[in-house]
């Protein structure tokens, strides 16, 4: 395997960009409980996105709450299995990195099972290379867009996919993570889920290059803002006879716009702690501030859940406290909700 691509000057720009967020991210005082809070609304993000590219139907508020444990009966089952799936596999990232392990067909083939197992009557069978040809079809027309390499070359070309990654030579590990991610969708190893499989490819591979940025940032976020453009920066590739300068531009670009909008939460999340300590609010109080960062709204209901130890009594009056301060406001309340309604009294 010998990728072919050039670095512009727009590739370098934003890898310039992605190594200061990178350094400030380092380097920022953060709280643990932020990026623990921040850490899970990442991967509820990347859950939800990952699979509504594919097609799932859920709303993110639905995910929310199936991540949460919570039952959504309306939801398509198979929809619901995919997003618990991506879950699933993930964890399984997760564990993976802490063993120092090298990235392995085996590894790859158990993220796809992971990921596929259970849905849809496992027609993708799960963790199995495929034994037939298959196609890329443009979801509108039903045109064939693609013809992937013929089942008999999968093992071979996931092996030298393996082998390049285990040593990419001078590549910098962000481009490295980027033509992971289009190998994979290109050799098309799977049935199906291979888009998902390769986006997770893709974010192990630059955790374990020592870009996991916290583990805040969530790119299928910015691939599903704009899917025209993501699948023409992959078919890109394959007219440009196999160059993957454009993709890895693409690739690059959707980073650092992902990784600013981290830091700008980062910045807002200091913010936060000088005006806890300038005020001299509680923990509780703190929580408001932060949920309100994230969320933009809440109510008493919302400030039970993440802090249930505590009496509704105290929590109100912690509500009426920040109310004094004026660092929060009251927007009334919605017509199926009898609970007041708070927003942040100032902008961040």
């Amino acid at each position: 395997m010998n990728p072919r691509f050039t670095i512009t000057h727009a590739i370098t720009q934003d890898l310039t960009r992605i190594e200061r967020a990178r350094g400030f991210l380092e380097a920022a005082q953060l709280s643990e409980k932020w990026v623990h809070q921040m850490g899970e609304r990442a991967q509820l993000l990347e859950a939800y996105h990952t699979t509504h590219i594919e097609g799932t139907r859920l709303k993110l508020a639905e995910a929310e709450l199936l991540l949460a444990g919570q039952s959504v009966p309306q939801a398509d089952a198979d929809d619901v299995r995919e997003l618990l799936n991506y879950r699933d596999a993930f964890n399984l990232v997760s564990d993976y990195l802490e063993s120092g392990d090298p990235i392995t067909e085996g590894l790859i083939r158990e993220i796809h099972k992971r990921l596929v197992a259970g849905v849809r009557g496992d027609r993708a069978q799960p963790g199995e290379y495929r034994r037939m040809q298959n196609y890329v079809a443009n979801s509108t027309t039903g045109a064939i867009i693609y013809t992937p390499p013929p089942p008999g070359d999968v093992p071979i070309l996931m092996r030298n996919l393996v082998e390049w990654l285990t040593n990419p030579g001078e590549v910098h590990p962000v481009l490295a993570s980027g033509i992971a991610q289009f190998q994979l969708v290109h050799i098309h190893p799977f049935l199906d889920g291979n888009g998902r499989t390769s986006r997770l490819l893709s974010t192990l591979y630059l955790y374990r290059s020592g870009y996991d940025f916290k583990r805040l940032f969530t790119i299928s976020e910015y691939y599903d803002r704009d899917r025209s453009a993501f699948y023409t920066a992959l078919q890109s590739v394959r007219e440009a006879d196999v160059d993957l300068t454009k993709w890895l531009k693409f690739f690059v670009a959707g980073l650092d716009t992902q990784l600013a909008e981290v830091k700008e939460k980062a910045t807002q999340a200091i913010q936060l702690d000088s005006i806890a300590y300038e005020h001299k609010l509680n923990t509780r109080q703190m929580e408001v501030l932060r949920y309100l960062s994230i969320h933009r709204t809440m109510n008493i209901q919302d400030f039970t859940r993440i802090c249930p130890t505590f009496s509704r009594r105290t929590l109100q009056r912690d509500l009426k406290d920040l109310l004094t301060k004026q660092l929060i406001v009251e927007v009334g309340r919605s017509s199926t909700d009898p609970n007041r309604i708070y927003e942040l009294a100032f902008k961040l």
